[in-house]
């Protein structure tokens, strides 16, 4: 018997689960999340040890979900020194890049900014020649002054030559020791999107690094000696090589490993679900086991990005939300006392009115000392309760694409708050080690590939040019770690794009397969 180990680092809780080689849970733990991320994942590593009491050579491999490259993004710290090069003049000078960022993330990042002569059409053809000495004078003055450089180049999808020699020629004078993110192995199609995506991702090189040394550290600290791997938003895996290559993958990892979870847990492919944590209540769906990806473009602290991003709906609803009364009113959140639960919450001998205390005093959960809400008026308990219920009732209803009920599945630590029926749901499902699914659904994640690409695609070729695209896919997963014999296309869109000439067609296509066994 192998075994793999999931950790999932939250804002409240770092939760980990060790898996055995038939995906049964061997052992699940919650740890307090620390500041530095090291110091609790090695927490929850030492108390799935201590627990399960195997031998730790078995341990295969090591999978980590983690928020810390959105935390960077949203607080602002620890970001990397940033160039920002477009490739599009004269033809895309007429909005300067990284304008519409906010302006305290402009003033960290956007020091360095410049637009060469360059990029092509949508079909690949050539707009202008690239500005080569340009690049060179660019190089000489980012030398010394930054350790990141991010490249965007019009319609880069379909043609990334230009990008990729402006890489050659910026290195060659900075040196290998900067990190270079290219737009084309980043965002989609949409220029100004792309291009925050890639500027972004060139700002979290320096945390991704801390994160997976830190990962790695807190392993050895314990003689786990494993593959290390990390999950990404799309609910599926990426080695350290592409982790540290492409960190803006990772920072909606939390919400997709639970969806992940609930899909293993629940043994349903295509349901909603409700992930109830101490502050959020995040709603997702699940289609043939992964999370829906969103179709709009998607803000990450204040910034446009296109890069993919699953449909998540939040709500701020959580164990931990304060319920406000007055007189017969009330209300629910949005604030909450979050992981100081254990201290505020009037079960355990605090001031504050939380959902927990409700759901104690409705007799629904067993926690802390009941007696501390005995006195709370039963009518005005079961209508906060009732409104909790419509509150997630409401949000599923947001998600769902039809009238039709479908099964919803509560998972998180808050799932036990909810009991009973939901309007619109053929079946509630709240499975077994449901409060750690996030940890078992960055245990259980494969490794994934996906192409995004204009094509001009000749009608005698098309077979042959679709088959083409799918190995690239293929391709890209089984170079992340994927096993090549069973790697598989799982999603394929194919969209003719009617308002372009010469047969143009968005081509969008992903293939999956597990860990390629050592």
């Amino acid at each position: 018997m192998r075994y793999k180990l999931g950790i999932d680092v939250g804002g409240t809780n770092t939760d980990g689960v060790i898996l055995d080689s038939d995906m049964n849970v061997l052992t699940a733990f919650k740890h307090p999340t620390t500041d530095d991320i090291e110091t609790g994942i090695a927490g929850a590593v030492e108390a799935l040890l201590k627990n399960s009491r195997l031998d730790k050579s078995l341990i295969d491999h090591g999978m980590l979900g983690t928020t810390q490259c959105t935390n960077a993004i949203v607080t602002r710290k620890s970001l990397n020194d940033v160039g920002v090069i477009r490739i599009g003049a004269p033809a895309g000078t007429a909005i300067e890049p990284i304008y519409s960022m906010p302006d305290d993330l402009k003033a960290i990042i956007g020091q360095h900014v410049y637009q060469v002569r360059g990029g092509h059409e949508f079909n690949g053809e050539l707009i202008a020649e690239l500005d080569e000495a340009h690049l060179e004078d660019i190089a000489r003055e980012l030398k010394g002054k930054v350790n990141s450089i991010a490249i965007s180049s019009i319609f880069s999808p379909v043609n990334k030559a230009h990008e990729t020699r402006a890489k050659e020629i910026i290195e060659a004078v900075v040196g290998e020791d900067v990190a270079f993110s290219l737009s084309s192995e980043i965002g989609s199609i949409s220029l100004l999107e792309r291009e925050n995506a890639t500027v972004l991702n060139a700002a979290i090189i320096n945390v991704a690094k801390k994160t997976t040394e830190g990962f790695e550290k807190a392993l050895k600290q314990h003689g786990v000696d494993c593959e290390v791997y990390f999950c990404q938003n799309d609910g599926t895996l990426m080695s350290k090589e592409y982790t540290l290559k492409y960190p803006i993958l990772t920072v909606a990892c939390g919400p997709t490993n639970s969806l992940r979870g609930a899909s293993f847990l629940s043994n349903h492919d295509n349901a909603i679900i409700a992930d109830i944590g101490g502050t959020t209540t995040d709603i997702g769906v699940l289609n043939n086991g992964f999370p829906r990806e969103s179709s709009l473009s998607v803000e990450l602290g204040g910034v446009q990005t296109n890069f993919r991003m699953p449909d998540i709906y939040s709500l701020a609803l959580g164990g931990g939300t304060i319920i406000t009364l007055d007189g017969e009113d009330f209300k629910i959140g949005p604030d909450s006392v979050g992981y100081r639960l254990p201290e505020k919450a009037k079960v355990f001998g605090g001031d504050t009115l939380t959902v927990t205390d409700i759901a104690v005093a409705k007799g629904i959960l067993s926690l802390g000392d009941a007696e501390k809400v005995k006195d709370l008026d039963t009518a005005l308990v079961d209508r906060i309760y009732d409104e909790i219920i419509n509150m997630i009732e409401v949000a599923i209803e947001r998600m769902k694409t039809s009238d039709k009920e479908v099964p919803v599945v509560l998972v998180g630590g808050g799932s036990t708050l909810i009991e009973g029926d939901i309007e619109g749901a053929s079946e509630v499902i709240n499975p077994e080690n449901s409060g750690v699914a996030n940890a078992i659904g960055s245990a259980i994640s494969d490794i994934s590939g996906e192409v995004e690409k204009i094509y001009k695609i000749d009608p005698s070729r098309r077979n042959e040019i679709l088959d083409e695209i799918k190995q690239f896919a293929i391709d890209e997963a089984v170079n992340a770690g994927a096993d090549k014999d069973r790697t598989e296309i799982i999603s394929f869109e194919d969209i003719p794009l009617a308002y372009l000439p010469g047969n143009a067609t968005r081509i969008k296509v992903k293939a999956a397969g597990p860990l390629k066994e050592d």
